[in-house]
């Protein structure tokens, strides 16, 4: 039900030549989209009722995102849970109460700042060092995912215990966001500098524990972004084999002939295999045994699945899926953007090794 009433809600209110004209203003968000789903309560699914949220699991999170693969909407509904999971994860009471509310409610979007690489969690050199009753941050953090229209960001830094998480308002002194030409300008990225931009000790979420805290936002991000892969793999697969029976050629439609039948099917199989692996790690992702082997796997798969098929729908099209005016491109530039994004597949692949013992 959830997934019908989103998918209905998208198609009614996202055409597709909107998207095009977000993405050529570069950070435009389709506010009558995100605005809409803010009513339904979907930005704050995840969160617990208490801090304004609705207390469902991640899976239902995951079917939201997977919905929102198949119309490729320029929303910042990844960045949000990004930094809301990492307050959920490492925040005190005080400080989940204080900052979740309006993340849930979508009035502030907020995004998590933390690669400096662009494939993987190298060694931190944003530092955090105290001053006076707060922190004192310096270090530039990159790919940071909607920088140029998030209000608020939870940036990663070292401290002298470790990791650090704190909250920092983009619009404080020593905080410099500049846009990141990007692939895919459907979800900009951006730089986020600071140049000892000074918070208040209670901006900084909880303590020694921010690692963990770090990596379980992470994952929860990485969940997400399986499940959009997979809902644009099948989105891809179900335009192809639309065009593959309705354009014709040599008297047939070209669906009939067993060359591009064959492609279809080795599509079909792709996006299964992402399905699959998405879900897993969406039902996993809070056991601590099964959860470091299904997410790095689910990146892995998705990611490759999805740059596949999208691919392959841009051959079966032929010379219309190279045209502005088609919505392939739109899928294919997320498709490969994705797969960058929060670790390559690579690192994501070194991570699954190391889980297996491999």
């Amino acid at each position: 039900m959830l997934a019908d009433t989103v998918r209905s809600f998208l198609e009614a209110t996202v055409e597709m030549d909107s998207v095009r004209e977000a993405s050529l203003a570069r950070g435009a968000i389709h506010r009558p989209a995100w605005e809409g789903l803010a009513e339904l309560g979907v930005v704050g699914l995840h969160i617990p009722e208490a801090y304004g949220g609705a207390g469902y699991s991640f899976v239902e999170t995951a079917i939201v995102f997977e919905e929102l693969g198949r119309r490729v909407v320029p929303l910042p509904l990844l960045s949000c849970v990004l930094a809301s999971a990492a307050i959920l994860a490492a925040g005190t009471e005080s400080q989940k109460a204080r900052y979740l509310p309006p993340i849930a409610s979508g009035g502030c979007i907020a995004s998590l700042a933390v690669f400096e690489s662009a494939h993987d969690l190298s060694p931190l050199a944003t530092r955090a060092v105290p001053d006076g009753d707060g922190w004192r941050l310096s270090g530039t953090k990159r790919y940071v995912t909607d920088a140029s229209r998030a209000e608020a960001f939870v940036v990663a830094a070292t401290t002298g215990d470790g990791v650090g998480l704190f909250f920092v308002q983009a619009g404080a002194d020593g905080v410099t966001v500049t846009p990141t030409p990007s692939l895919d300008a459907t979800r900009p990225l951006g730089e986020v500098a600071l140049d000892g931009a000074l918070v208040s000790e209670d901006a900084y979420l909880g303590g020694a524990a921010n690692g963990e805290a770090l990596r379980s936002a992470l994952d929860a991000g990485v969940v997400a972004l399986a499940q959009e892969q997979a809902g644009g793999a099948q989105r891809c697969l179900e335009i192809s084999v639309e065009h593959a029976k309705s354009r014709f050629q040599f008297g047939r439609a070209i669906g009939s002939f067993q060359a591009v039948k064959h492609m279809c099917a080795d599509m079909l199989v792709a996006v299964e295999h992402a399905k699959s692996a998405a879900w897993h790690a969406a039902r996993t992702l809070e056991d601590p045994e099964e959860s470091p082997i299904a997410v790095p796997l689910a990146k892995s798969v998705c990611s490759d699945a999805y740059v596949y098929v999208a691919g392959e729908m841009i051959q079966i099209l032929g010379g219309l899926g190279f045209t502005w005016e088609h919505d392939a491109h739109l899928y294919f530039k997320r498709a490969k953007s994705n797969s960058l994004l929060l670790g390559s597949v690579d690192s994501h692949r070194d991570r699954l090794s190391d889980a297996i013992g491999i």
